[in-house]
């Protein structure tokens, strides 16, 4: 389970609870000025009345950038949801890709200057700020550059930034894994409400012989 730090130091996200299929509040932190020493900060507020509105103690969350700028950071979430669009994630879950990303440019400085030049590319494309620009030219600027080696690192790395986090699983209704638990057979294997029910023509009756 993934959450968005902003502290050096924290406890662990709490996971879901076994007996009920709940998932517990959420550890989205209020930013503090003393821990946003990076090369950029995103912050955000969730909706009121959203799901994580009732699951996270604060509407405000933070993600700091070691190596990326803020802007920066804000085309690239803007480019995760040109890819994945989703109209009830809100920002802060694509501010996990950016983080990620830039952990990733952190680390390896060809990785750094591909995104780099990639985002100016697009700043380009849009004749401004892409993560300024109408939805249509972001999406024709994104389509454009299909198939090039920074769209596939954006674009790879939104699979697991996007959905591998335990606000996604709030947002979608997705209770957790069950492998480590013994798995479904004795554990919720009826209980399908976070998929759309079948219709009928899809569980037809047993054949009795």
């Amino acid at each position: 389970m993934r959450v968005i730090p902003i502290a050096a130091r924290r406890e662990p996200a709490a996971a879901c609870d076994d007996e009920s299929g709940e998932i517990p509040r959420l550890n989205l932190p209020l930013a503090r000025r003393d821990f946003l020493k990076g090369s950029g900060v995103l912050m955000g507020t969730i909706a009121t009345g959203s799901v994580l509105a009732a699951l996270a103690p604060s509407p405000v969350w933070a993600v700091e950038l070691k190596t990326l700028s803020k802007g920066e950071g804000e085309a690239l979430m803007k480019m995760g949801r040109t890819l994945y669009p989703h109209a009830k994630l809100p920002d802060a879950v694509y501010a996990l890709l950016a983080k990620d990303l830039d952990a990733a440019a952190a680390a390896d400085a060809a990785t750094a200057t591909m995104l780099r030049e990639g985002l100016a590319g697009l700043d380009k494309a849009v004749g401004g700020r892409f993560a300024k620009a109408s939805d249509a030219k972001r999406l024709a600027a994104v389509k454009a550059i299909e198939g090039s080696p920074f769209f596939g690192a954006v674009r790879g790395k939104c699979v697991t930034s996007l959905y591998d986090n335990d606000m996604a699983y709030a947002v979608f209704g997705y209770p957790g894994a069950s492998f480590d638990k013994g798995g479904y057979i004795t554990r919720g294997f009826q209980d399908l409400k976070w998929l759309p029910a079948p219709d009928e023509a899809a569980s037809p009756k047993p054949f009795m012989g």
